[in-house]
């Protein structure tokens, strides 16, 4: 009897294992990343889904700290700047002669202005889902950042052409540095821009992918109005504290 308890036991035992195995290898499946049985994209609902998450403070917190380096990389060119035309004044005045402005200066001076103000528009119309002024205005910017980089181009080889080279005084080597220094910055900002051209002509749909172009459209453009402003900057301060 004892035994025959315990064969039934044990018949019990594997049949309550065999259903336990059958309910896990049979269970209810885990659910796709969207919910739908599939990744999301742009266009679906898991695209939806990065939409509700994507944060585009993350750009322009990035953005800011970027433009903090660049910030204090001009303003230890300036403090030099300064304190040596004191310096010369005091001590060397012939050691100081500042340059003339060269007429192309104010050409390319607006040039970098009317950039900052085709760049709005473009923005804007990214905003009002207008793809063609969006494009439109955002090449137009790209040429105007070009021409900037030409016309100071120009600008340094005719300084060269009349013998006036970057050791020719301090003043002239803080000229060739401190625009330098900007032409290098604002050539990363039309890199930018290309990027953003870029993402339009690829032609990707969906509202995650309409709120990254808004956020990166939104960083670049404040990289660049940023660029404008400190080309100003350097233009007074070159030109009229000497």
């Amino acid at each position: 009897m004892e035994e025959q308890a315990v064969m039934a036991a044990m018949v019990t035992g594997t049949k309550d294992i065999t259903k336990k195995g059958k309910r896990i290898a049979g269970g209810p499946k885990k659910p796709a990343p969207n919910g739908h049985g599939s990744r999301g994209n742009g266009g679906g609902p898991g695209g939806d889904d990065l939409a509700r998450r994507f944060e585009p403070d993350r750009y322009r917190i990035g953005m800011w700290v970027a433009l903090a380096g660049i910030t204090m990389l001009f303003t230890a060119l300036t403090s030099a700047y300064i304190v040596r035309a004191g310096w010369a004044n005091d001590r060397l005045p012939r050691d100081w002669r500042p340059l003339v402005i060269p007429n192309l200066l104010w050409l390319s001076t607006a040039l970098i202005v009317v950039s900052s103000v085709t760049f709005e528009i473009a923005r804007k119309g990214l905003k009002r889902g207008a793809e063609s002024v969006y494009s439109r205005w955002l090449l137009v910017t790209v040429f105007l950042g070009l021409g900037f980089l030409t016309s100071q181009f120009v600008v340094w080889r005719q300084l060269v052409h009349q013998g006036v080279y970057m050791s020719s005084n301090p003043h002239v080597s803080f000229f060739y540095v401190l625009t330098a220094a900007h032409g290098v910055h604002l050539l990363g900002g039309i890199f930018g821009l290309d990027y953003l051209l870029l993402r339009t002509w690829r032609k990707r749909q969906g509202e995650f992918e309409e709120k990254k172009r808004q956020a990166l459209a939104d960083s670049v453009s404040l990289y660049w109005h940023f660029m404008d402003g400190l080309w100003v900057y350097l233009f007074l301060l070159l030109f009229f504290w000497r």
